[in-house]
């Protein structure tokens, strides 16, 4: 069985533990249970999300999958294209022959979570997409928890370039088909989403034809339920979750 499991509210919280989940992990893995660690976050580069998971003391073994892979196999070689986005999203455009430029005329706007946004950044993107520049977007994450509480995400500042410009974002993360297709070719049919957002890891699950299984470590409470889509399991984190099912 796959496990694809959500980081931010699932694993941790900012730079919080989320008690339990690092054993849990290692629980999967040891009963031979194949983990992907799926994140809409494309700000990191794969590397520190490794190195952070294992600071946390987990083992990703080669399993992480972000929506800056999606948004980059969205993108062909040769593609003019302002990042605004972290290095995560930058180093996988890279990887794929694109050209990324930070100001300028462009053929595609990509937009991921980075930290050092600014109204010059935006500006640049507005005039890119106005220019003619499809707008993609690693995902549409509007918020994500975080160790001091709710923080914007991607999703925010892709909604400034859609109120500045009209423009339809293509979406390359959780739920939407690309980042399916990248867990797909890894691992197969069949399998388990652990998110904390119905709305997106939810959906994930359902586009994946997975189970979706709810945890409520993130920004869903017990307050929340029911939700849609209804998950398939719900428990209080992943450390009860895999107890469970593991027995």
């Amino acid at each position: 069985m796959a496990w694809a499991l959500d980081l931010d509210g699932v694993v941790w919280l900012g730079t919080d533990d989320i008690p339990g989940a690092a054993d849990a992990v290692a629980a999967l893995q040891d009963a031979g249970e194949t983990v992907l660690f799926v994140t809409n976050n494309s700000g990191r580069r794969v590397a520190d999300v490794e190195a952070k998971l294992l600071g946390h003391g987990i083992d990703a073994r080669g399993g992480v999958i972000t929506s800056g892979m999606a948004a980059a196999a969205m993108v062909r070689s040769g593609e003019v294209v302002l990042g605004m986005c972290g290095p995560g999203a930058r180093e996988e455009l890279e990887a794929v022959g694109a050209i990324v430029v930070g100001e300028g005329p462009a053929d595609t706007v990509v937009v991921g979570f980075h930290e050092d946004f600014d109204y010059r950044g935006l500006t640049a993107g507005v005039q890119a997409i106005l220019g003619g520049a499809r707008l993609l977007a690693t995902n549409e994450d509007v918020t994500y928890p975080a160790h001091d509480g709710i923080r914007p995400g991607a999703g925010s500042i892709v909604a400034a370039l859609v109120a500045a410009t009209g423009a339809t974002p293509e979406v390359a993360g959780k739920p939407h088909r690309p980042i399916c297709d990248v867990v797909l070719d890894r691992v197969g049919e069949g399998g388990i989403v652990v998110g904390d957002r119905p709305d997106t890891d939810g959906l994930f699950a359902r586009a994946l034809g997975w189970e979706f299984a709810l945890v409520l470590t993130g920004v869903t409470s017990e307050a929340d339920l029911p939700t849609d889509p209804e998950p398939d399991r719900v428990a209080t984190d992943l450390a009860s979750l895999v107890k469970a099912y593991l027995g």
